[in-house]
């Protein structure tokens, strides 16, 4: 299971309909998580590394986020998070 992450271009964001997600914000810490959907995120603002067993990754601000259904992680925040997401 891999995490996609990329950056992209503002009409895209306007396609995909961004403003219509659900917002979610976190500040610096760490937890882990599983993800019970697929979840498509923005992040606004923010850095946080993400652990699974297969990979690190960075996300930050600007990247589109593809987290897979079923995923174990943990989460390391590094810088508060601000993003909107939607599930499925």
């Amino acid at each position: 299971m891999k995490i996609e992450i990329r950056k992209p271009s503002k009409e895209e964001l306007d396609t995909l309909g961004i403003e219509n997600w659900s917002a979610w914000q976190c500040g610096i810490g760490m937890f882990d998580w599983e993800y019970s959907d697929r979840e498509t995120a923005y992040v606004f603002e923010g850095k946080v590394t993400v652990k699974t067993a297969e990979e690190e990754v960075t996300i930050g601000s600007g990247d589109l986020v593809v987290f897979p259904k079923g995923l174990k992680c943990t989460w390391d925040v590094q810088e508060p998070i601000s993003k909107v997401y939607i599930f499925g």
